[in-house]
Order: structure tokens, then C-alpha cells, then sequence
């Protein structure tokens, strides 16, 4: 099925305005649901009730509006709602090129994709090409849904991402948190990077991964949905919470394990055969625990 775009938009570029379209860039459709249901299986319906007089408001009399005052608003038609998106500028405004890597990664909000519109084709692969060139990425400002962002437009060979950043104030700081600051030995440091280098991996290569946790509630679902009961495993990692360790020796530890079972290179949270993914624990109704 073809992307379908959200926005027409322009990206200014100096005094060229490059035509481009928007796509999202992500999915959200791989979240597994639970419904809400009464206690005999029935679904439940969500209402709106009034706080003046407790009835119930359907949503085809819902409006929206703003709370100027305490308790009191002004009202918004649908048609200025939508006049108040429409009016936005639809402008990427290009206010700077930094390097690639001068955003910190915990300011990234989401992500789209920006595509040439009619006679964009020229000037959008022009610009793709002088920052894959120059190893920069460009700033810039754009006005979306009621709300002004910080962007980053970054190059890669297909084409052009488009990321959200956050403002400051709307990311914390690791300094509110007191984290207690030490200096490690100098064996201990040497052997950290030894398994630092064991295990590490050149590129990050996203076909590699799957969610795990998903396919083990889905294997849960199924279970259930064949009349058996879900019970919880037990993790070794949550009884070692109040065990004092030698560092030194997990570390070695580690180095060694990781040598004889031949996952040296192997990422962590890579690709497991079947066999290995661990599955929760069922029990038939009325029936002896399963493995």
C-alpha cells in the first residue's frame, strides 16, 4: 500500500523554497491492546458526563473551548478550530546547519519523512547532497498543530528525515537526580573495556532486533485463549537487588562466559532462536503446572 502524506509544506533553503511533502516516519500499530470489560465478558462504553447536572453528553453536542478564567471558557466552532490549523505557516524555516551529531540523541521527539512535491525534485536532491557533503544537518523552525517546533532536517542517502526536537524545559536533567559519583579501579576499568570490546558491533542494524516481550505475551495470550493459566516466572536478576558483588570478579565472570558461549560479537538483545526466548509459565485450568 502507498504512503498516504499528511501536509504540503515548503522548506526554505536561503531564498529557494524547496515543495515537499510530509509522511510519517514510524508505526504504532505493533502495541498490544486489552479491552476494557465488565466482569461477564461485555464490553464497556465510555460517557461523558456533564458537571453542572450530571447528565450524560453525547459527543455530537461536544464543543471545544478555551479556559480563559476559572470555570469560564470561550467557545470554538469546528470551522475556526480548523481555521486557526489552517493559518499556520506551512514553512520548514532553515535557520542553521550544525554537524550531524551536535543534537543530543534525548532531545528527539518524532520523526517524519520529507519527500519533493512537483518541481521539488531538483532543489530537494541539491540540498540532500551538500549536507551529505558537508556532514551537516540542518535546524530549522516549523509551526505544526498549534505548536512551534525546533527541527532537525538531517540527509541520508534515500532522502530526507525530518525530527522533532524538544525544547530545554521539556527535557530533565541528570542533575536534579543526585546520582552518587565514584572512580573506579584501574583493573576494574580495564577489565569493563575488555568486554566492551567483546561484545561490541560496528553499525547498528535494526533488522536484527524484535520485540521479545511481545512475542512472549502473545505466546501468553494464546496459552489463555486455550483455556490454560498464566503464572509468573521467576528472574535470578530480581532476588540480587540486596547482594553484595565482587565487580572485579563479575566482570571476569562475564568475560568468560562470553568467550565460551561464542557471543562475543553478538549484541545484546539480537535475534535468539526460538528455543531461547523464554516463554511464561502455563498451568491447564485445574491441571498441574507446564513448562
Amino acid at each position: 500500500m502507498a504512503a498516504r502524506s499528511i501536509a504540503s509544506l515548503s522548506l526554505g533553503f536561503g531564498l529557494v523554497s524547496i515543495p515537499v511533502r510530509l509522511y510519517s516516519a514510524t508505526e504504532s500499530s505493533a502495541t498490544i491492546h486489552f479491552n476494557l470489560l465488565a466482569k461477564d465478558g461485555a464490553r464497556v462504553k465510555q460517557q461523558y458526563i456533564s458537571e453542572k447536572d450530571q447528565s450524560v453528553v453525547p459527543r455530537a453536542e461536544m464543543v471545544k473551548g478555551y479556559e480563559f478564567e476559572k470555570d469560564r471558557y470561550v467557545i470554538f466552532q469546528p470551522e475556526e478550530l480548523k481555521a486557526l490549523e489552517n493559518n499556520a505557516s506551512h514553512l520548514i524555516d532553515i535557520v542553521s546547519f550544525i554537524p550531524v551529531a551536535a543534537v543530543d540523541p534525548i532531545y528527539f521527539d518524532k520523526a517524519y519523512f520529507l519527500a519533493p512535491d512537483k518541481r521539488g525534485g531538483k532543489p530537494y536532491n541539491l540540498l540532500k547532497a551538500a549536507m551529505l557533503e558537508s556532514g551537516r544537518c540542518a535546524l530549522a523552525r516549523w509551526a505544526w498543530k498549534g505548536k512551534q517546533y525546533v527541527v532537525q532536517v538531517r540527509a541520508h542517502a534515500d532522502g530526507l528525515v525530518l525530527q522533532q526536537l524538544l525544547y530545554a524545559d521539556e527535557v530533565r536533567s541528570l542533575e536534579d537526580l543526585d546520582i552518587e559519583q565514584s572512580t573506579p579501579s584501574a583493573a576494574e576499568l580495564k577489565l569493563a573495556l575488555q568486554l566492551i570490546e567483546q561484545i561490541s558491533a560496528d553499525s547498528y542494524e535494526p533488522t536484527e532486533y524484535e520485540d521479545e516481550e511481545k512475542k512472549r505475551i502473545l505466546a501468553a495470550i494464546d496459552a489463555k485463549i486455550a483455556g490454560q493459566e498464566v503464572v509468573a516466572m521467576e528472574h535470578p536478576e530480581d532476588r540480587a537487588g540486596g547482594e553484595v558483588i565482587d565487580l572485579t570478579e563479575m566482570l571476569r565472570a562475564s568475560l568468560s562466559r562470553a568467550a565460551k558461549g561464542g557471543e562475543a560479537k553478538r549484541p545484546a538483545g539480537a535475534k535468539r532462536a526460538a528455543s531461547k526466548t523464554a516463554a511464561p509459565r502455563v498451568r491447564a485450568a485445574g491441571g498441574a503446572s507446564k513448562k
